[in-house]
């Protein structure tokens, strides 16, 4: 089913009409079921994120609009397993979006999903999918040309038309330093990297706690307590972890952190009392120089 035989099949509320119409910007893609408003918002949310690590085998759920885990692997089972363990409850009826090619193995393992998203599907994998009545969207513009895709943002309000240009912030070896006497290593820089790249797309205050390439926690649109939050649901799974937050953070932040025994932190920038905070008790920190909020 391509972009032009189907209507979005309703708003996000079923009183409110929706609809969706092809632009200069369109990817190609098509769908084995009609998709609705709230399931395009959400697999865009998806693919933002897929887009940032597209050239390994990766894996990202969303529920809603809001990231519930992100996992590499060797293998894309592999990433898949690691996403599931990262978030199982929110991985039931997620929509799930992959970097490679789904197969039956991985279609069968992904059976209890909303919607699977993904640039290929085997011929044995769309008969699996279309028996078990599982909708899937495969994405036939190349992932690592996703970006080029990105328009304005644009939202209409009463006071006006606000505009502003893609989120397209990389980091900056120029800017990304290690601020801490404490140094890490190259495996927890990869973490930190890759929890970066989550935190850049979660809705603000957002807080990621990633080890070994796999989100252990995502805390988003929270007011305040975001760390506590994160750290909280995390849990054992925060020891020697890496937190990722798109703001700076204060001293009472870092505490927690350290209570639950983080090794790195990776932040936009931070103040003096912070970094004698993280020396005090042997932490390491890394600053971006880059705030990535989304609202």
């Amino acid at each position: 089913m391509n972009l032009e035989d189907f209507k979005i099949t309703s708003g996000i509320n079923s009183h409110q009409n929706a609809s969706i119409e092809r632009n200069e910007k369109t990817i190609d893609y098509s769908s084995s079921k009609p998709l609705s408003y709230a399931d395009i918002l959400s697999i865009t949310k998806g693919l933002n994120v897929i887009s940032e690590i597209f050239d390994v085998n990766a894996v990202v759920t969303v529920s809603g609009t809001n990231i519930s885990a992100v996992a590499l692997g060797k293998s894309l089972e592999e990433a898949i397993v690691q996403a599931m363990d990262s978030n199982p409850l929110d991985f039931v009826n997620a929509n799930v979006v992959v970097s490679a090619e789904i197969d039956s193995d991985a279609a069968k393992m992904l059976k209890g999903v909303n919607i699977i998203i993904a640039p290929k599907f085997t011929k044995n994998a769309v008969e699996y999918l279309d028996s078990h009545d599982i909708c899937y969207v495969s994405i036939e513009t190349p992932l690592k040309d996703y970006k080029k895709y990105l328009s304005n943002e644009t939202i209409v309000t009463p006071l006006g038309t606000l505009v502003q240009t893609p989120n397209l912030s990389e980091l900056d070896k120029e800017t990304f330093k290690v601020v801490s006497k404490n140094k890490p290593t190259v495996e927890q820089i990869e973490d930190a990297v890759f929890a970066w790249k989550v935190a850049k797309h979660a809705k603000s205050q957002a807080v990621v706690i990633a080890k070994d390439l796999k989100t252990s926690a995502v805390a988003q649109g929270l007011r305040s307590d975001a760390s506590e939050y994160a750290l909280n649901a995390a849990c054992e799974r925060a020891k020697d972890a890496v937190l990722a937050s798109d703001i700076p953070l204060d001293v009472h932040d870092i505490n927690a952190a350290i209570q639950c025994r983080i090794a790195l932190v990776i932040v936009p920038s931070a103040s003096s009392k912070v970094v004698e905070t993280v020396d005090k008790y042997g932490l390491a920190l890394i600053t971006t120089g880059i705030t990535n909020k989304l609202f």
